[in-house]
Parts: C-alpha cells; structure tokens; sequence
C-alpha cells in the first residue's frame, strides 16, 4: 500500500488537507484526488487541498485545488497554512517565499503560530455594480485579490441568505464564463467588518475566505468606511487581520494575518485516492 503523510489545517475555519509532494508521489488526475480527498463523507473531508512542490525560483511552489476538484489560482488561508506546514516540514524558514497560479508571495511564521502572507497587489477594481437578480436589482463592488470576487454591503450580516443569494450571484452572467466569490459584508466600526462568503469551487458558504477578507477590507476602505488595518470577523468567529495602503484605484502593501493550525495528522491510502 502506498501511503503519504497529511495535515490537516485550519486557517480561520476553512480547514485544507495538505500534503508534501516535492518527491512527486501525487501524480495523475489530481483533480480528482483532490475531490475525493475532499469529499466530506468518504474522504477526509476539507474545502480543498494544498500541495507542497519544488520550485526552481522559491522555497516551493504551492498548489490549491477546491473541494469540487477544480485548481484555483488562489487561496489567502490556504496560502498562510500552507506557509506554517512548509515550515514545520522544513521545506522553508519562517520568512519565506513561493510560487503559484497567481504569482509570487512573501509570509512569515510568527511565534504563536500565525501567519502574515504579503498578498499580490489586487486588480480590476469595479466600483457601484447593479446587478439583476430574481427581478430586483443588487448593488455591489468587485476586485481581484487572486481570485475573483463580488462584495455585496449589507445592514445585517446574519439575516442574509448566504447560501440562496450567493449561489445566484456566483453564476451571474455578468461573471462568466468562470464566475465570482461572493462576499457579504457588514461594517461594525471604523477599522473592522464583518464577512461571510459563497466560495466558489467548494459552492457553500465556509467559515472564512481570506481573499474574500481582502476583497471586503479594501473596498470598504475604497468606499471610506474602514481604514486600514482592517479587523475581519469570520463567519467561523476567527478574526483576520488586512493591512494595506490605498493606491490609485487599487491598493499596495497588502497582508493577510490570522491563526494558521494543525488539526489532526493522518495517512492516506494513495492507490484508493488516485483511483477516484
């Protein structure tokens, strides 16, 4: 029996099973391992997986794929706890850097296990969106902070339909052919907000999207209602911690911090996964 090594890991709630592939052990279809590998009933269960492998330019290279076994270009909490599991595997120090689908990043391991992960600068920034849903019109605002998403302002976070709206949105025309995030967002003062998010890829709502958190920060801080740093509380009831400075239309200098933790460690069968 072939067998890998995993952690589990959680970054704020969104929980990822990762695994060590510089010796290319994962191989195939792996978007059908990782689907698998994700599926909540009969695998070990995770809104994606995070592969470790060798990079001839960084520390490693970082690949995500969600939980429907589509491969992103981006995960912000899969970043950081990709970030810490690297570390404790010795395939990087504390500060460090890697590369993926959406470029090239920074992160430092701090000394209470959290992670602070130097974002690429964001893009495409569109701000007042009406878009038409179920014969109303819904306002929102959206930006690439490696991942698509759409930010929706609301007055009362724990009265939206997460689930209803935010599947509608994912698939609206204006996004296609690949869709959005979305982001329901609440400002509670004037450095913090709070966000719960329809992820696309898992097609639910997770506990936290760090991207997402991003997304959320700075275009509350583009509408002049947050400054950074921005304080994000989780549907997950973490909190996440956005730094940046406003730019023209956009924003530098971004960062993501927040709790990166080791749940459970196990092994996995790789003839069973890769045959799925």
């Amino acid at each position: 029996m072939a067998e890998i090594a995993f952690f589990k890991m959680s970054g704020a709630g969104n929980d990822f099973v990762v695994l060590d592939n510089r010796a290319g052990q994962v191989s195939g279809d792996l978007n059908a391992f990782s689907a698998a590998v994700s599926d909540r009933k009969r695998g070990v269960g995770a809104d994606g997986v995070l592969l470790v492998e060798p990079s001839s330019r960084k520390h490693f290279r970082m690949r995500y794929f969600n939980a429907d076994g589509s491969e992103a270009d981006m995960c912000g909490n899969g970043g950081r706890c990709i970030a810490r599991f690297a570390n404790l595997m010795g395939a990087a120090p504390t500060a460090m850097e890697f590369e993926n689908l959406a470029g090239d990043f920074k992160a430092q391991v701090l000394a209470d296990g959290s992670v602070e992960l130097q974002m690429t600068q964001p893009h495409s920034l569109k701000l007042g969106l009406e878009l038409p849903v179920d014969g109303g019109l819904v306002k929102g605002h959206s930006l690439n902070t490696g991942v698509p998403h759409l930010v929706v302002p609301v007055a009362d976070i724990q009265a939206v339909d997460v689930f209803g709206l935010g599947r509608r949105l994912r698939q609206h025309p204006a996004f296609a052919p690949k869709g959005t995030n979305v982001n329901f967002m609440q400002v509670t003062g004037p450095s913090s907000i709070a966000v719960r998010t329809y992820e696309r890829g898992v097609e639910d709502e997770t506990l936290a999207c760090g991207t997402g958190s991003v997304a959320a920060a700075i275009i509350a801080a583009r509408l002049g209602l947050a400054a950074s740093p921005v304080a994000v509380a989780t549907h997950g009831g973490d909190t996440l911690t956005i730094s940046f400075k406003l730019d023209g239309d956009g924003a530098t200098g971004v960062s993501l911090k927040g709790q990166a933790e080791v749940t459970f460690a196990g092994t996995l069968d790789l003839h069973r996964y890769l045959k799925a």
